[in-house]
């Protein structure tokens, strides 16, 4: 027992008093090699895919959108229970702490097991509705097939790195994710290029990887890894408990089912110039994601130290965290987008090495780096406003970039500009969120100010995430 508190005194301390650069650095270095892993074995999946024709590459897009649906899931509950986790860490409150990790952990597995059940039962109208055509169809069917035999593994899986993000261990995640991303390439390999299983390998590869990355994941929280625990006896009983968890993560899960919605829109717009135009977004959306999950990662790493120092009332570490990580942000995303930009052909043929995927790909790829250098503000907001326990302003800012902006903004394009407007959409729509993000920026800094003024003149910690 002297040992399990000495070990939490430590983690506490390093939370709320290393230098925020270093500690920036410490948790987010593992969330981006665990973004970084899973796009990669993504991207990998997709040229594996890409191999056997078009119409096979396309329909990794079209499931892709269905991925996003699970991973709404998952990050709701994820990052609705381990922000509200963290932040009871930060008090010092561990028996909490313990009942809202397992609580979103179990919450996050039904939701997975009643998703992929809905799958089978709406197989057909909901590829249709994901963007798929009659020659992807019968592709997109089996590799859907074994995603969703999976899909209470892969929104768990997702969950539990959470919630070991929130706790400041993200390594131990990265472990899970890792073995996970490592199997998938060596399983594609085997699979298809061995057995030529087609497309059907390349799903079994991916949920065979999700299960192994569930059950590493999970022993990390069953074998005292971890300041929480997951245990089916600590799941809370009080429906207001789940509640919470899905109101403190509904920003996520609604920025990942816009995504997912406005993939399949995007699937329906690309489909009438035909399956290269699907194969073609499909193929950019892989390769964008790259220099993005980077990002996501700074912000992943960002998350814990907000959510923690917040909780222990020291909200100027809070504000210097969110500074220093949207710096980071635009640093690597230009690093990054200039050699994507340049090298855009040689980056689609690798994926699909089909002239119409190309021509179509290049223009929409070349948009998408320019455009990405505006993401961070309004990436940074929504992570800060979430990790603070603000729903309502995490809710709105969630919905802009993937949803509110993009929506209208595509269909508007689309009608007037053909496949041209279909590609310069999500920039177009990035560069308007990010002016409304400014707005959005003063009001956080704001209320951290306030919660700092408020602190300054009483001993106890005030919750100001109820305005």
């Amino acid at each position: 027992m002297e040992n399990t508190e000495k070990t939490l005194s430590a983690q506490y301390n390093t939370m709320t008093g290393a230098p925020i650069s270093k500690l920036l650095i410490k948790l987010s270095i593992p969330a981006v090699i665990s973004m970084m892993i899973t796009n990669i074995y993504n991207i990998v999946d997709t040229a594996f895919v890409g191999m056997l024709g078009t119409s096979e590459s396309g329909a990794t897009g079209v499931v892709f959108s269905f991925m996003a649906i699970l991973q709404a899931a998952a990050f709701m509950c994820g990052q609705g229970s381990g922000s509200i986790m963290s932040r009871k860490l930060g008090k010092k409150d561990i028996k909490e702490a313990t009942t809202y990790a397992s609580t979103g952990f179990f919450l996050s597995f039904g939701l997975g097991l009643i998703l992929g059940i809905m799958t089978f039962i709406f197989m057909k109208p909901l590829l249709w509705v994901l963007g798929s055509t009659e020659t992807i169809y019968p592709y997109a069917k089996t590799y859907i097939t074994y995603i969703a035999i999976a899909a209470p593994f892969f929104t768990s899986s997702l969950t539990m790195n959470n919630l070991l993000r929130y706790e400041g261990k993200a390594k131990l995640g990265t472990v899970g994710m890792l073995s996970g991303a490592v199997l998938n390439i060596g399983l594609d390999a085997l699979f298809m290029l061995v057995f030529s299983m087609g497309i059907m390998g390349a799903a079994l590869a991916t949920a065979i990887s999700q299960t192994v990355s569930f059950l590493i994941l999970l022993y990390m929280f069953v074998s005292g890894k971890t300041e929480t625990n997951i245990s089916v006896r600590r799941v809370s009983r009080n429906v207001l408990t789940s509640f919470n968890i899905m109101a403190t993560g509904f920003p996520s899960c609604l920025r990942q089912g816009l995504t997912s919605v406005s993939s399949m829109l995007l699937n329906q717009c690309a489909r009438v110039y035909g399956d290269p135009a699907v194969s073609a977004f499909s193929c950019v959306t892989r390769i964008s994601y790259f220099s993005m999950a980077i990002a996501i990662g700074i912000g992943q790493g960002f998350q814990p130290i907000s959510s923690y120092n917040y909780g222990a009332g020291k909200t100027e570490r809070v504000r210097k965290a969110f500074l220093n990580a949207i710096i980071a942000e635009e640093i690597v995303l230009f690093v990054l987008s200039v050699p994507m930009y340049i090298l855009s052909p040689e980056l689609i043929s690798l994926l699909r090495n089909d002239p119409e995927v190309i021509e179509i790909g290049v223009r929409a790829l070349r948009l998408s780096c320019i455009s990405s250098l505006f993401i961070p503000v309004g990436m940074m907001i929504e992570m800060g406003f979430q990790s603070i326990g603000s729903k309502f302003l995490a809710t709105v800012c969630s919905s802009l970039r993937s949803g509110v902006v993009l929506i209208p903004t595509l269909f508007i394009l689309a009608k007037f500009r053909g496949l041209a407007g279909i590609q310069e959409s999500q920039p177009l729509s990035i560069f308007i969120s990010f002016l409304i993000g400014l707005l959005f920026c003063k009001v956080y800094l704001g209320k951290l100010k306030l919660s700092e003024n408020v602190l300054s003149s009483q001993d106890k910690t005030y919750d100001v995430s109820h305005f």
